[in-house]
């Protein structure tokens, strides 16, 4: 199930990523690629900005709700973490620091 729902939510942020490039801006972007010059066109300028200005906030919506199951999912399929200050270390394993030759005088 996590697995799933996480290719779901790689598969949302590229196309959300997708549809905001070719979105119109001061820039140019990838405004070109809409193509069509009919103004009854779902791909005239007023058309293309419209169904990607709907598109883009349902992939964000989609991108939230994903985001969401997703940390919901995994805080609460992980086991508690302890903290290395409260485990005492192993008397046994603990190796002798090695002795310096001592200089003679």
């Amino acid at each position: 199930m996590e697995t799933v729902l996480l290719v779901i939510h790689l598969l949302i942020a590229i196309f959300l990523v997708s549809v905001i490039l070719m979105q119109r801006s001061s820039g140019g972007a990838l405004d070109g690629l809409g193509g069509g010059s009919g103004a009854n066109s779902i791909l005239s300028a007023r058309g293309t900005g419209n169904f990607l200005t709907r598109l883009t906030a349902i992939l964000a919506t989609l991108f939230f709700i994903t985001s969401l199951s997703l940390s919901l999912l995994y805080k609460s399929a992980e086991p508690k973490a302890t903290s290395i200050l409260e485990t005492a270390p192993a008397a046994d394993n603990v190796p002798s620091a090695p002795s310096a030759p001592v200089a003679a005088e």
